[in-house]
């Protein structure tokens, strides 16, 4: 994501500015057995960091943001959120009775999700026209006294409200709808691509490293270059894992690579089983993706009487949901079933699901979390944990100093490149980024690097046909800028290169 010192440069050698420090390159003997691998791999790092930093840098501190958000809701949605504490609570068919005489005809029904706890607000659920996916309308209801609390759009089974709804389209999308997310998987992709190419480089130069503890912390008394490539080694290999887990974890969330990595999921039956509904048949009914629910939410088409609510509610009790946080969802047409469904995302994870025939309330379907297949957990937490939700505000912090690290090697690197930049002194500029990676590559191994690329693209698009492009441009432009280097050298006419 950013640049690393001179591949040319050794431990502990003074600072020559990246300038040759034997003879220069138009005079050395071209050398099809220099090693080409490392000065690749700097190479994709250094101008994968300077195209794709921004967009690294904004979901950094987009994401950096968004996992405070839960705590600035409580503030900015306090009278919405909260209600006195009152000895007797309301039946949940009177606090939606009460929720559609305020609504009226606008909206319908859609789900209840009674207060978690003491103090609490109900949450009435309507699905609306003009609404985005995943979005209703919810009325706050004080459960204790009746009293409508607040009216606002919520998103998605997190219940985001707007200030976090907004965050999450900035990081999501740019507020830039479906074609703004390819923003956000060029970022994810490119992030664990930079991040790999920049440990190996750091694990080579800690190999022949004199004083290897400089590359874990800032090298004590460096100055200018050396002492932003400090910062930048030191700290990227503090935040390495964490910032593979938000690449890897964030592409589930993308257009291209995500819908690969659901196919894969189906492929290999590693999806979240599905609560059948259809009343009749008590079948599993399929399977649902870990993000099935970002859909536009349909009105339900069947009459239901709110006391319903109630009834389903206690049948539930006894069967698997017994935790606080829970959503209750009407039929959704007729010969459907009730579902009543638990929507903990944090440690425990508490997401069992029951359905129930709202006329005889009998079980139709249930589907526990402890019967999911490893990997279908395995994709819930990794969704919970790049949230922020799994374990609660410990996540929150981490998240939050592993985003802010990441935004602050991006802005290292450009300061790096500043301190080095081609205008400043051309002579720095092969000592900042070698460029014989590629003159130096046998054609096999060129060949071998677009396959992988290609290879890559077919799961990631937006990795690895770029990196193929470049792979091949560069080895184009690095070319002809040696031929004609040589033709320079030897006095116009160009030096003849046996290649193995």
């Amino acid at each position: 994501m950013s640049i690393t010192e001179s591949y040319a440069s050794t431990d502990g050698a003074p600072d020559t500015g990246g300038a040759p420090a034997t003879t220069s390159r138009e005079h050395a003997p071209p050398r099809r057995s220099r090693a080409w691998v490392m000065p690749l791999l700097l190479r994709i790092h250094f101008f994968a960091g300077i195209l794709v930093g921004p967009f690294i840098l904004i979901a950094a501190l987009s994401g950096a943001v968004y996992v405070v958000t839960p705590q600035l809701e409580r503030v900015v949605y306090a009278h919405e959120l909260s209600a006195p504490v009152t000895e007797t609570t309301l039946p949940i068919g009177d606090q939606v009775r009460i929720a559609e005489g305020y609504i009226g005809d606008a909206a319908s029904l859609a789900a209840v999700r009674p207060a978690p706890a003491a103090g609490d607000t109900t949450r009435v659920m309507f699905a609306q026209e003009g609404l985005g996916p995943s979005q209703t309308r919810a009325v706050f209801v004080d459960p204790g006294t009746g009293e409508i609390r607040g009216d606002l759009t919520v998103y998605g089974t997190s219940g985001a409200l707007p200030l976090r709804a907004w965050v999450s389209d900035l990081h999501r999308n740019l507020h830039l709808g479906e074609p703004g997310r390819l923003y956000s998987e060029f970022a994810a992709s490119w992030l664990g691509i930079v991040v790999v190419a920049g440990l190996t480089l750091w694990v080579v130069r800690l190999r022949t490293a004199r004083a290897k503890k400089d590359l874990f912390r800032p090298k004590r008394g460096a100055r200018g270059y050396r002492r932003l490539f400090g910062w930048h080694a030191s700290l990227g290999v503090w935040l390495v894992l964490g910032a593979l887990f938000l690449s890897a974890s964030g592409i589930t969330w993308s257009t291209y690579g995500g819908a690969n990595v659901s196919t894969l999921r189906a492929a290999l039956s590693w999806q979240n089983p599905a609560l059948s509904t259809a009343l009749g048949d008590t079948g599993s009914g399929g399977a649902a993706g870990a993000h099935a629910d970002h859909g536009v939410v349909a009105a339900p088409t069947a009459a239901v009487s709110p006391d319903t609510f109630d009834d389903v509610l206690a049948v539930a009790r006894t069967e698997n949901v017994n935790v606080g946080l829970i959503e209750i969802r009407p039929p959704s047409a007729a010969g459907q079933a009730w579902v009543v469904q638990e929507i903990q995302r944090s440690f425990p994870t508490e997401v069992d699901g029951v359905a129930i025939d709202g006329d005889t309330l009998a079980v139709v379907d249930r589907v526990d979390f402890a019967d999911y297949p490893f990997m279908a957990k395995l994709a819930r937490w990794a969704v919970d944990l790049h949230m922020g939700s799994m374990f609660g505000l410990v996540n929150q912090l981490v998240l939050f100093v592993v985003a802010a690290g990441i935004a602050t090697m991006v802005v290292l690197g450009y300061l790096m490149w500043w301190k080095r930049r081609p205008t400043r002194d051309p002579a720095r500029r092969m000592g900042t980024v070698p460029g014989e990676a590629l003159p130096n590559a046998p054609v096999w191994g060129v060949v071998l690097v677009v396959a992988v690329a290609i290879g890559i693209g077919y799961f990631l698009p937006l990795v690895g046909l770029p990196l193929a492009a470049f792979v091949i441009g560069d080895a184009l432009v690095q070319g002809a800028r040696g031929r004609r280097a040589r033709r320079s050298s030897s006095g116009g006419a160009e030096t003849s290169v046996v290649r193995p």
